[in-house]
């Protein structure tokens, strides 16, 4: 064990610090029984100046409209160093998907569309990645290699995103455990998807090449709310380098997923952490509703080798069917085919997902292989059935189907037909054998669906283009010494100045503990005090309000600079923060024009004390002295707020009734 991890033991991460709240539906034993593992790959952009491979700039965005050119490709896969083809690269091809790229000469160059070998490796993205995984405690490589590794969804327009590990072996520290890290890597972002609709896929290239890095923990989260957990303790350490971009797209996760009996799925692009607990526990039941259906069928059918499906071209006359996709593909002159799978009846029907069954699976994929928009299908289970019994009669007769048989009918273009019967026959097959290996596409409530096969090793090789790097030791040890403090003291940093547990999220997040640092330091203000104003008042602030431009949180600390000059109260913060939120660029005596501030000498204010006093008992008989007290408070609020603390204030106030009494 370390000396950094032997500090840790007398200081305890808590659910609340940490910044989530577990699920209080399922029990732990739950996920027990069920052998549920999960393990991470957390992206996160880095802040450099340009790209990893080339001299664009880095981390400007465009609308999806606004570009100079396009581009078209077509993706083919590639033998591996041996001899083999990845997966992934097989069923991509199969879509013969035209790939757009949407150019912007302000941030794409040759290297990005893959007419220029790439330049040597961004040094300042090499730095900041060498220091979070020293944050992480990893063992860093002795030299850098640079490797390929295979995407045919078009993502990348060389069909490989060039990567290179920097660090392996560390641990992070979770509320009851430890969690393995198995590697940190640096590599080059993807495009942005602009759409994907039928045989034709559109990209962005403005993210394309911004480096990042990618965190991989081994399996070892055993429940959802570890997996959270884990998460969020990645995602702080590595905002608290202070090396990394924040904002929509900047981070994020892949979760790796299995059940006993089940077999390994990614769920790619949690955008969210807060989607995990839900995404990871909807997948465990998703395996586990397949392991029965893999149960069923084989009992069924003790030879899945002899299971076949039957497919025939509808030819009787279905011109009067009501269904709109159906109609609309017969008026294009699409062609409909039914299908027959024996001994199915009951699978299409049962549920995997909330919402969705086993016939879900199936039109995911006609969608992603077959490039068949949805609604691609109907079948024989359906809630509303399209067809009329003299129709479903018809069906059952051109398919020779059996009373446990199940039938869908399908329409596409002539073109791809081949490729939604394999497609369906594959996906039923892989039925026989329970969960397969896949990647998913992560949606906000909590399901998933299909994305692509889930890639092999095969998909990895050298690249030749780009020689291995040296990590000197000297070099290292110069970073380690520019290291910031470690998470875990931070948190003993915010226990000690008695921060609220429910700031320590948002403070976390945002990595504003340095901020607070300098403030208390340089002004004498309470930590405290200083912390609910980012994560009180200015988180609520947030909540609220859109600002033409991000808020720079060092605006906080110029705040309060001018208010200790002016020598003005802390109470006016709240009136102040809103504006300066909203217009980050304006005077601070602008602002205090805008909220019509005006300066009175505290001597000025207590003097209206008595006054008002005497005018309450003449307008108001109540012999309440809360009454009272409430009332000239509100009186007097808008000419304090700022020239004297309202605390001190009221006291004065109280004082004054508990000897007058509210005449």
């Amino acid at each position: 064990m370390s000396k950094d991890f032997k500090a840790e033991k007398n200081f305890k991460i808590t659910k609340a610090n940490i910044g989530y709240t577990p699920r209080k539906k399922t029990p732990l034993t739950t996920y027990k029984k069920l052998g549920f593992m999960s393990g991470l790959e957390v992206h996160q952009q880095l802040e450099t100046k340009e790209k990893l491979f080339c001299r664009c700039p880095a981390g400007l965005y465009s609308d999806f409209d606004d570009y100079d050119a396009e581009l078209i490709r077509h993706m083919r896969p590639t033998l591996s160093e041996m001899g083999t083809y990845d997966g992934t690269a097989l069923m991509e091809f199969r879509t013969r998907k035209n790939i757009i790229y949407r150019i912007k000469n302000e941030t794409t160059c040759t290297y990005d569309v893959d007419d220029t070998p790439p330049f040597p490796i961004n040094q300042e993205a090499v730095d900041y990645a060498v220091q979070i995984a020293l944050q992480l405690k990893l063992n860093i490589v002795g030299e850098l290699h640079v490797t390929r590794k295979q995407y045919l969804d078009g993502s990348i327009p060389t069909g490989f995103q060039r990567t290179a590990i920097i660090g392996i072996e560390g641990v992070i520290p979770l509320m009851k455990k430890k969690i393995r890290i198995i590697q940190l890597s640096i590599e080059e972002d993807s495009c942005r998807e602009v759409s994907d609709i039928g045989h034709e896929r559109i990209y962005q290239t403005d993210r394309l090449g911004i480096p990042l890095i990618e965190t991989v923990t081994y399996p070892d989260m055993k429940t959802p709310d570890e997996v959270l957990e884990a998460a969020q303790y990645i995602r702080f350490l590595n905002r608290s380098s202070g090396k990394v971009r924040v904002g929509i797209g900047a981070g994020r996760e892949d979760v790796n997923v299995s059940i006993t009996g089940g077999t390994r799925v990614e769920i790619k692009g949690v955008s969210h952490n807060k989607w995990i607990p839900e995404l990871t526990h909807i997948e465990a039941f998703r395996q586990k509703a397949l392991l029965i259906i893999k149960n069923k069928l084989n009992k069924r059918i003790p030879d899945a080798t002899k299971w076949k499906p039957i497919f025939r071209d509808v030819d009787f006359d279905i011109s009067d069917i009501g269904y709109t996709p159906i109609k609309e593909a017969m008026n294009n002159g699409w062609k409909l085919i039914t299908c027959n799978l024996p001994d199915f009846k009951g699978i299409l029907s049962h549920f995997l997902q909330p919402g969705k069954t086993f016939a879900d699976e199936l039109e995911g994929r006609l969608k992603v292989i077959a490039c068949l928009e949805k609604p691609n299908f109907i079948h024989s289970e359906d809630m509303n059935p399209v067809f009329s019994d003299s129709l479903l009669k018809q069906r059952a007769k051109l398919l020779k189907s059996k009373a446990n048989d199940a039938q869908i009918v399908f329409w596409a273009l002539q073109e791809d037909v081949q490729t939604a019967c394999e497609t369906i026959e594959e996906r039923c097959r892989i039925a026989f054998e329970g969960v397969p290996n896949e990647t998913r596409k992560a949606l906000k409530d909590g399901t998933t669906i299909f994305e692509r096969v889930l890639p092999g090793a095969d998909r990895m090789y050298p690249d030749t283009d780009s020689a291995p790097i040296p990590i000197e030791d000297e070099y290292i040890e110069k970073l380690r010494k520019k290291l910031p403090v470690d998470l875990f003291k931070r948190l003993k940093q915010l226990k000690k100045w008695q921060v609220p547990d429910d700031c320590y999220h948002y403070i976390l997040r945002n990595n504003l503990v340095p901020e607070i640092e300098r403030i208390n330091i340089d002004f004498k203000i309470k930590p405290k005090y200083i912390a609910t104003t980012f994560a009180h008042m200015l988180k609520h602030i947030e909540g609220q309000l859109i600002p033409d431009v991000p808020f720079p949180y060092t605006k906080v600390y110029d705040m309060f600079k001018f208010i200790i000059e002016k020598k003005l109260s802390f109470d006016i913060i709240k009136s102040i923060l809103p504006v300066i939120y909203l217009y980050s660029q304006m005077e601070f005596e602008s602002v205090l024009n805008s909220i019509e501030f005006e300066g009175y000498k505290k001597e000025a204010i207590l003097k209206n004390v008595s006054s008002l006093q005497s005018m309450f008992s003449k307008i108001n008989k109540s012999k309440n002295p809360k009454a009272a007290e409430k009332w000239i408070m509100g009186n007097l609020r808008p000419i304090a707020l700022g020239n004297i603390p309202l605390r001190e204030l009221n006291n004065f106030v109280q004082k004054s009734l508990s000897e007058g009494g509210a005449k």
